[in-house]
């Protein structure tokens, strides 16, 4: 069974710029429209391997639940009145932070 890749880094900054000029390819007929589509799904299983494998940054966080979700396998929490607290110390507040966490697979694995 192939694993799920979810769309979520997507709607991030490189997400979104990787969608625009793909779309602007698109209209100028630089690329076809079935092109852009097999870059994205490519997209959207490697974003989740390179943070999985690169990224070893840690972050804590404290803060007060305003609310939780878990539909579909997606857990959805809203916090309020946050602090998070990165590896090199510094300190960042927040008013209110939206958290969604999927599922993570390997490929390959039937279970998370």
């Amino acid at each position: 069974m192939a694993t799920p890749n979810f769309e979520l880094y997507r709607r991030t900054s490189i997400g979104s710029a990787l969608i625009d000029t793909l779309d602007h390819f698109v209209n100028q007929g630089k690329i076809e429209p079935q092109a852009a589509y097999k870059m994205l799904l490519l997209f959207d299983e490697i974003v989740p391997k390179v943070m999985a494998d690169k990224v070893k940054a840690r972050m804590h966080f404290k803060g007060h639940l305003d609310t939780y979700r878990f539909c579909d396998e997606v857990w959805t929490f809203m916090l309020n009145d946050v602090n998070f607290r990165l590896d090199n110390q510094n300190n960042i507040q927040a008013d209110k932070i939206k958290i969604v966490a999927c599922v993570a697979k390997k490929p390959g694995d039937e279970k998370a």
